[in-house]
């Protein structure tokens, strides 16, 4: 017989209670949850995997074990230390959002959505997690994971990103009395171990008989998804060049725009229309240039991006191009380079 009972939060809770995840920034059974590392791991889970984030979470909270450490730090050490998790405006709203904390609220985290919103970097659903995980006060958290449950759930059949409205309004519906941050965790375990986007296994799903998605048979094709746009593709010219003391020629990119602040090699723009064949114009320096077969490609948010690859070797008394420097190959690793710019070392290497 299948139940007439309305979806609650109870059941959800009872399986979390036994089956949560143990994560390095999730508070353990009677701890109290730290607002700073609650805070910084919602920042480093934006549009980035669990497994992915956990080894920068832990190597992060070493070096900047509270938020006044943060602060304090200067940029291009947070940069490094964020080099290869990507989205790097993150890591310059998450130093603005720290100093912000340390320096006008004494490092105290506010506890409402309302005043996180106002901070660097804290979006609707970062300030519900904080909020609901951090204080255990009324609110909601909704990402994928969120949005795919009670899409399912309550067979919410509205694409993406409209029905938004409705899964949060569902979500508020099912807050408990006095578990939110429970609540709030316990959905999103449910949608990264049981409710997956392919094959979900919803027959040991806490909300198996109350789910309208499955009893209807349409769970998997939930939530609808509006068509993907396909990304265009920009190119351009990078040069990796070389002192015959093994030195490498290294940039710092603006503080704004893509990859702001991050460590770089010399590049031409990045066009649709770039024109390969001009591309000693935009050579940093007058060397013998060789041109690596192959391509880099990586792929940002809005567009992909093919980069061809120069590279060069300098004299031991060159001097770096204003705006440059030289680095020690031994310490290239050392510097904020992100995950684009390591590919594009690793292809020269390959090849010089």
């Amino acid at each position: 017989m299948i139940s007439a009972r309305q979806p609650d939060s109870s059941d959800l809770l009872q399986w979390y209670d036994r089956h949560q995840r143990v994560l390095p920034w999730r508070a353990r059974l009677g701890e109290i949850p730290d607002p700073y590392r609650v805070w910084l791991s919602e920042i480093m889970l934006q549009q980035t995997t669990v497994v992915a984030v956990k080894p920068y979470f832990e190597k992060f909270v070493t070096r900047f074990p509270d938020v006044f450490a943060l602060a304090d730090a200067p940029s291009e050490e947070v940069m490094q230390a964020w080099a290869g998790l990507g989205y790097y405006s993150r890591a310059r709203n998450l130093h603005a959002c720290a100093k912000q904390v340390a320096y006008e609220f004494g490092g105290v985290f506010p506890d409402n959505e309302a005043e996180l919103l106002k901070l660097p970097g804290i979006g609707p659903y970062t300030a519900g997690a904080i909020t609901s995980i951090a204080f255990n006060k009324p609110a909601v958290a909704v990402d994928g994971n969120v949005e795919r449950v009670m899409t399912r759930l309550f067979a919410l059949t509205d694409p993406l990103p409209g029905v938004k409205g409705q899964v949060r309004e569902k979500a508020l519906s099912l807050l408990p009395e006095g578990r939110s941050g429970d609540f709030a965790q316990a959905l999103m375990d449910l949608g990264a171990t049981i409710c997956s986007p392919k094959k979900p296994a919803c027959s040991i799903c806490p909300w198996m008989e109350l789910c309208l998605g499955r009893r209807q048979g349409i769970a998997e094709t939930l939530p609808v998804k509006a068509p993907k746009q396909v990304r265009p593709t920009r190119l351009g010219a990078i040069f990796v060049i070389e002192r015959k003391d093994g030195a490498i020629l290294v940039e710092t990119r603006p503080p704004s725009g893509l990859l702001g602040g991050m460590a770089a090699f010399p590049s031409s723009q990045w066009a649709e229309d770039y024109d390969l064949s001009k591309a000693m114009l935009d050579a940093p320096m007058e060397l013998r240039w060789k041109r690596l077969m192959g391509e880099v490609k990586h792929v940002f948010t809005h567009f992909q991006l093919l980069l061809t690859v120069y590279v060069g070797r300098a004299a031991l008394d060159a001097e770096a191009p204003e705006g440059m420097r030289w680095v020690p190959r031994k310490h290239i690793d050392d510097e904020a380079l992100p995950s684009v710019m390591r590919k594009v070392l690793s292809h020269a290497i390959s090849q010089i």
